[in-house]
């Protein structure tokens, strides 16, 4: 029997849950008895829900100090938020379930977890509903409602978060973060660092919306260092525009700049260190294809403590500062590197290459029961 799994996802509020969603989705390719079909859940609100979608990138872009208030304010008291979105999405949610008539729910994003609980529940609608967290460390209590049958975490400290939010441990999945497979070294045991052989290679981003020091760090790179440089200024136009002009006509062929791009991984793959922000999602993507990350700072609310958490595990270091751009390089490169190949080592032994697979066939061995059950129900 084919089983038909809802992934409630979102296009507008950065690129990690879009390219969760794709991990996964990459995965259910080689599995013929499942269908996957994955809806926007801000597409399914009124046009209010799709504005406040879409004013993510600007916020963060522009507004750290506004995000991080509203971060706050709408942790406090979850269960407005939930009504708020049940009452937009209602009526298209009821009907989405009626035309496809899923088997499994799965949401990749927090706004989108007790909403659709509370319109089961109230319509007395029984579907397993899973919730896929997409933060590392801090993570809003919209992601921990119990009502739901499980909730998969990336780690074991947003699973600590959970059990706080009152969720049974017996409840929390710990899977490690999914990635798509495109960032995966082919060899994986290739990469190696030597500064004998080659000048650095680095590349800079933040996030899908494109914010941060990006030409300091560049600035700083280029008057100390034999390096390329590659930006990515993400969706973020006015950012790009302004790099090209400030940088390209002072190093020329050292520089490249990029705008929103679909092959970030031959960029990752091809350089020896990222400088990036601490969004969950690039920071996985560049320790899946091996590349040691510097932390140039983070997001308040769901990523404040996501550059601890990469240093930590070796994964990286933090340089949050532009000035100090200059020390730290020079502590990586020293003895051939030797720190470099320590963050490589570790990023190797640390990441879950199976995330994805592992997710996909946990959430249908969750569901079979369901399936059992209909069956009997039906002869």
């Amino acid at each position: 029997m084919k089983k038909t799994l809802l992934i409630i996802s979102s296009d507008h509020t950065g690129h990690g849950h879009k390219s969760i969603t794709e991990s996964l989705c990459e995965i259910v390719k080689s599995h013929n008895e499942v269908k996957i079909h994955v809806v926007d859940g801000f597409m399914l609100g009124k046009q209010l829900l799709l504005k406040i979608g879409k004013s993510y990138g600007p916020i963060t872009r522009n507004s750290e100090n506004l995000w991080k208030m509203i971060w706050k304010l709408s942790a406090l008291k979850p269960s407005l938020v939930d009504n708020f979105i049940e009452t937009l999405i209602k009526d298209n949610f009821l009907k989405l379930l009626a035309d496809i008539k899923p088997d499994i729910i799965l949401s990749v994003h927090p706004n989108f977890n007790g909403s659709i609980l509370n319109i089961l529940e109230k319509q007395n609608i029984t579907i397993p509903f899973i919730t896929l967290i997409a933060d590392l460390v801090n993570i809003y209590p919209l992601w921990a409602d119990k009502r739901a049958n499980y909730i998969i975490s990336p780690t074991f400290e947003a699973q600590s978060k959970c059990i706080e939010f009152g969720i049974p441990v017996e409840k929390i999945k710990v899977s490690g973060f999914p990635v798509r497979s495109r960032f995966f070294l082919k060899n994986f045991n290739q990469r190696k660092f030597s500064k004998e052989e080659q000048s650095l290679n680095c590349l800079i981003m933040s996030g899908g919306e494109g914010v941060g020091n990006m030409k300091k760090i560049a600035e700083n790179l280029l008057d100390h260092f034999d390096c390329t440089v590659k930006l990515v200024a993400g969706k973020n136009e006015k950012l790009k525009t302004k790099l090209e002009r400030s940088l390209k006509s002072q190093y020329g062929n050292r520089v490249e700049i990029y705008g929103f791009t679909q092959n970030i991984q031959d960029l990752m793959l091809t350089s020896d260190i990222a400088f990036t922000r601490g969004s969950p999602n690039v920071m996985f993507e560049a320790i899946a294809s091996n590349t040691p990350l510097i932390i140039t700072g983070a997001l308040p609310g769901q990523e404040e403590d996501n550059p601890a958490f990469a240093e930590n595990f070796g994964l990286g270091v933090v340089c949050k500062n532009p000035k100090e751009i200059k020390q730290t390089i020079t502590n990586l490169l020293e003895n051939d590197g030797e720190k470099l190949n320590k963050i490589i080592n570790c990023q190797r032994n640390f990441i879950n290459a199976n995330a994805a697979e592992d997710i996909l066939q946990f959430i249908l061995k969750v569901g079979e029961p369901y399936y059992e059950e209909a069956q009997f129900n039906l002869s």
